[in-house]
Formats: structure tokens, C-alpha cells, sequence
């Protein structure tokens, strides 16, 4: 048998859709593990022009987007975890590639909707993050977190109709339903089924860090965003 390296198609919107293989999991995960930071930006104005595919993660604060981001990339303090959600308030950017070539970026955008932050903070970062969904031009894709015990919050359905017309012009869109170890199988299930719903064509997997829920593929998918053309990453 031929070994192939390549990681395959990245899973279609399908309930039935195939779980990667190990090798090609190990391959994205891999390609994750390089993520090292860039940059950090209060304003759009900061941020480098780059030509690179860029991957932006969004989300209601404490809904478990930095613990995400950092078991993807398989380190514990890449992304910060604020004691206080929604202090965090910089736009963060990781380069990923090995050998110290950038091939594609991580974004972290700041979390919103935290009750504790003043009204005028949260128009105003409500505003930044809409800029940047809308007009960053390298952006190839956006990952939603979403707590699947509290649902899609107002906020949460503000940015899917900010994103849809990208989104319907080939923009990628995946909605992470996080700490799914809280739910049963049968809410996990039914999470996933209403999700799929709401979230507009685009992509919905469980996640859960302590139960290594949903990394395998949510990794494969990000490279594939990247890579769209199928090129292995160097080994």
C-alpha cells in the first residue's frame, strides 16, 4: 500500500461526515503545534497587511475560545485566558508554519458580551470586530465559540448576519460547540442538529478539551482552510 502524507478532503456538512484519519489529524496537529505569536493590535489600523490565509476566532467571552485555541495548537498559554472575561480587548495574531515560514495566520479576537464591561466598550469593540470580519481582505475563514448549554446569544446572531454575505461568497465558517463533556449524548446530538440550523451553511463540530472532543477534526479542517490546494506541510 502507498503511504500518502496529504491530509484528505477536509469533511463535508454532513452528519455522516468520516473521522480523520490519525495520520492526517497528526499531520494538522502538527502544523497547529508551530503557531507562535505575531502580533497584537488595539485598533485595525495596527494590524500588518498580510498575504498569508488568516483564520479568525470569535466569540462570547467565557466561552471557552482561548482554552480552544490553546489545545489546538497544543500550548497552554498561547492564547490569554483573562480572570476577567472580556478585559481582553487587543486583537491577537499567531503565525503558523514550520521552519519558521508563515503560512497562514490565527486570530484572536477579543471576547464580547460580558455583562461586567461598560455599554461604550462593548459598542466599540462590537464595531472593531464587524470592521475586521467585513474587510480583512486574507481572511479565509472564521471560527464561532459557542457554549451549546446557553445557545446563540443576540450578539452571537449580530455577527452570523454580519458574516453572511462573505460567508455566501465562499468565506469559511465553522461554530464550535465547546465544553460539550457538560452534556449528555443526547443533548450533545440534539446541540449539534439545531446548530446546524442556525449556522448558515457553515460547518458545526463538538469540542470538549478534558475529553479531547472534536480536535482531531476541527485541526484537519483549519489546515484544509489554509491549504486549500492539498499541499502537505514540510515534514
Amino acid at each position: 500500500m502507498t503511504n500518502n502524507t496529504n491530509p484528505p478532503p477536509a469533511p463535508q456538512h454532513s452528519a455522516a461526515a468520516a473521522v480523520p484519519s490519525k495520520s492526517a489529524a497528526a499531520l494538522a496537529l502538527g502544523w497547529l503545534h508551530t503557531a507562535r505569536f505575531l502580533t497584537t493590535a488595539p485598533q485595525l489600523h495596527f494590524l500588518p497587511h498580510l498575504d498569508v490565509p488568516e483564520i479568525a476566532f470569535v466569540g462570547r467571552s467565557n466561552a471557552g475560545k482561548s482554552t480552544c485555541i490553546n489545545t489546538l495548537t497544543q500550548q497552554k498559554q498561547l492564547a490569554f485566558a483573562s480572570k476577567k472575561p472580556g478585559r481582553t480587548q487587543h486583537i491577537n495574531l499567531f503565525s503558523l508554519g514550520k521552519q519558521g515560514v508563515t503560512d497562514a495566520v490565527l486570530t484572536d479576537l477579543p471576547g464580547y458580551g460580558y455583562a461586567a464591561v461598560p455599554k461604550q466598550d462593548k459598542i466599540r469593540w462590537q464595531q472593531v470586530m464587524a470592521n475586521y470580519l467585513v474587510t480583512r481582505e486574507n481572511l479565509k475563514g472564521i471560527v464561532l465559540m459557542c457554549d451549546p448549554r446557553h445557545g446563540l446569544t443576540e450578539l452571537d446572531e449580530i455577527l452570523l448576519e454580519v458574516v453572511r454575505p462573505r460567508v455566501e461568497e465562499g468565506l469559511k465558517f465553522l461554530v464550535v460547540l465547546t465544553k460539550a463533556d457538560k452534556l449528555t449524548r443526547s443533548e450533545q446530538t440534539k446541540a449539534l442538529s439545531i446548530m446546524k440550523l442556525q449556522a448558515g451553511g457553515g460547518e458545526v463540530r463538538l469540542f470538549s478539551a478534558p475529553k479531547r472532543q472534536g480536535i482531531d477534526e476541527i485541526a484537519l479542517l483549519l489546515w484544509q482552510w489554509a491549504h486549500p490546494a492539498g499541499d502537505s506541510p514540510a515534514p
